[in-house]
């Protein structure tokens, strides 16, 4: 089992790092794999709806988000974590995650999805609801925890004394780690649920 980790600082060992430090220790604990990328340093361009996607199996800006995709596919988890840039995510980790899940065509029913926040005050829970909403629209289940997922802090060494904070990305390890393995119990047992994708309203007939 293993979970893939993308790390939206532009930091490398910042207060984002420290936080996916704590929930990486229990995840390990709890026998699930990790890999870590570092993303929100990366020169990294939005999508542009061009729909070559679909002819070609990958997004036509080959980049590191091409680089991600075969390893989003094989994982059993995804975490995906982000400075507070005005209330919102870095503007890097959005257009990697836009084009990641719009080019990416394979199930990603039952990958359970994760988000870690990390503000030095406030705009942390509108963040945290932007990256929700990549898992929501993907058949994932959200991992949660004993409190909203973040760390507060300016700098790595604040985030030390945010006792809650990690307390909270510990728990959000447990968490996500029995999720995983529940779902692939229930799989392994009753299968995954059957999902259906026929239907798209997009009001053709001008209702």
């Amino acid at each position: 089992m293993k979970v893939l980790i993308l790390n939206g600082s532009a930091r490398a060992n910042g207060c984002t790092a420290r936080a996916l430090e704590e929930l990486e220790k229990i995840l390990k604990e709890e026998g699930i794999e990790t890999e870590s990328i570092l993303v929100g340093n990366q020169d990294i361009r939005g999508c542009i709806a061009c729909g070559s996607c679909y002819k070609n199996g990958k997004c036509i800006f080959n980049d590191i988000v091409n680089e991600i995709a075969p390893k989003f596919a094989e994982a059993d988890g995804i975490i995906i974590a982000t400075p507070v840039y005005y209330a919102g995510s870095n503007g890097t980790l959005i257009s990697l995650l836009d084009r990641l899940f719009y080019s990416t065509h394979f199930d990603k029913s039952m990958k359970v999805g994760a988000a870690v926040i990390s503000s030095r005050r406030a705009g942390s829970t509108s963040a945290l609801d932007e990256i929700y909403k990549y898992f929501g629209i993907s058949n994932m289940p959200i991992a949660t925890s004993s409190y909203w997922n973040e760390v507060h802090g300016k700098v790595r060494e604040d985030v030390e004394k945010d006792l809650e904070g990690l307390q909270t990305m510990r728990n959000l390890g447990r968490n996500m780690a029995f999720l995983i393995k529940a779902i692939a119990l229930g799989k392994e047992k009753y299968g995954l649920p059957q999902v259906e994708l026929k239907e798209h309203t997009n009001f053709a007939d001008g209702l």
